[in-house]
């Protein structure tokens, strides 16, 4: 997302610093990173043709589902393609940022020296992805205790009695390395998820379809079916069944942890409700041993730099902004990412920095379209374009969206705010 709004803010000519705390460009992707939550088996989870920038396309020969390596040279790539690399000041962290009279103060610090500057505008763009959600367990665990977050390689799981806490699209990935090198490995699911198999006829499953808008309601029932017809329910593998319609949560895009939980691979539970030295007992009564215990349990939003009530962030999961962008009050800060949807990919994320930086032009420029839109942002904000979806009120999901519904708002305001410019 950094380097989406870097290259619009570049596109527009609107004058930036980036700041970044690694010394390269790719985020969570650099597993060199020392802040990437990345492991050594990760791959893309959607196809590259439906998740690149439109303007630069991943290379033929990357795979459909290019590994995590791939995607550190494609920004790296993506960066020098659009001379980003010099807007950027790396191995900085950001300590504060402080309104300043009508911009802000911002506090850096790089090599132990500290700096503090003036900036007209603020885009936060340090991603969803970087701070563990750990949830307590109910007693104390004493054997080895780890979030996926410093998952690197499966060999931490050699000869071990493995317990892996969560059903995510991580901890799926992490549940199939572990199956490779553990003496057992176990998981422990709290409600359902659908399962989808990253191809389907040959044909990346979220490349089929798109062509042919159905109504909401039927697409859910047509889709769930299909995809049962193909993998079968939850439960036919010991899994419990979705308590919501498809689409209402993040799908898991895997089907491997189905087939190993088909041949005995790995041993679904469900929650934990009582732990004991190295014993965990479950919520059915069953009891097990375990040497590890890994909480792939997500991520929360963190922005420790900024106080939480200058991005309207109130009691709520989420700061409450319109498009996820733009605060009711604050006419020069934008956060940058926070957005999810199926089949958003980046391109999405790319339009949403276009927009912004267009809007920063239009204001700039004192075109009537900026003040539309400031007026549209403080009656909307909060509001969620789910599309009709009754998305699960987890705290994970309050900053999902409708792709469809999320685009086609973004881009009629690039379409608006293109006469200001």
């Amino acid at each position: 997302m950094g380097l989406a709004t870097a290259r619009n803010l570049n596109k527009y000519d609107i004058p930036f610093i980036g700041f970044d705390l690694n010394s390269d460009v790719g985020g969570l992707w650099d597993i060199d990173n020392p802040h990437s939550t990345m492991y050594q088996s990760a791959h893309l989870i959607s196809s590259k043709g439906m998740t690149e920038f439109s303007e630069f396309p991943m290379p033929d020969e990357v795979a459909t589902y290019p590994h995590h390596s791939e995607m550190k040279r494609y920004f790296q790539s993506y960066a020098r393609h659009f001379d980003l690399y010099r807007h950027y000041e790396f191995s900085t962290r950001v300590v504060r940022v402080e309104r300043n009279g009508d911009g802000w103060q911002i506090t850096t610090e790089r090599d132990g020296e500290t700096q503090s500057r003036y900036f007209d505008g603020v885009l936060i763009a340090n991603g969803t992805l970087h701070t563990p959600n750990q949830p307590s367990l109910p007693g104390k665990f004493e054997g080895e205790l780890m979030h996926s977050c410093d998952y690197r390689d499966a060999a931490v799981f050699d000869g071990k009695r493995v317990l892996i806490v969560g059903c995510g699209n991580s901890a799926c990935d992490i549940a199939v390395d572990a199956v490779h090198r553990a003496a057992s490995v176990d998981l422990s699911v709290r409600r359902g998820y659908y399962f989808l198999p990253k191809f389907i006829g040959g044909k990346p499953t979220d490349s089929i379809g798109g062509k042919l808008k159905l109504p909401r309601g039927l697409k859910q029932r047509l889709d769930a079916r299909l995809i049962r017809l193909i993998v079968g329910k939850p439960s036919d593998y010991g899994l419990p069944e979705p308590s919501y319609r498809m689409y209402e949560s993040h799908p898991v895009i895997n089907s491997l942890v189905l087939h190993h939980l088909g041949h005995g691979d790995i041993t679904p539970h469900g929650d934990i409700v009582g732990v004991v030295g190295d014993t965990v007992t479950f919520a059915d009564g069953q009891s097990r041993v375990y040497d590890l215990v890994l909480m792939a349990t997500g991520y929360k939003l963190d922005y420790p730099f900024i106080d939480a009530s200058e991005l309207n962030w109130h009691n709520a999961d989420a700061p409450q902004l319109y498009l996820n962008v733009f605060h009711p009050q604050n006419r020069n800060l934008f956060m940058m990412g926070m957005v999810e949807a199926a089949g958003l990919g980046w391109e999405g994320r790319n339009e949403q920095a276009e927009m912004v930086a267009l809007y920063i032009k239009a204001r700039q420029n004192k075109h009537p379209e900026a003040d539309k839109l400031e007026k549209k942002a403080s009656v909307e904000a909060g509001q969620t374009l789910d599309g009709g979806f009754d998305y699960l009120k987890l705290e994970r999901m309050a900053y999902y969206v409708h792709k469809d519904s999320y685009r086609k708002a973004v881009n009629a305001h690039i379409a608006d705010l293109k006469q200001g410019v």
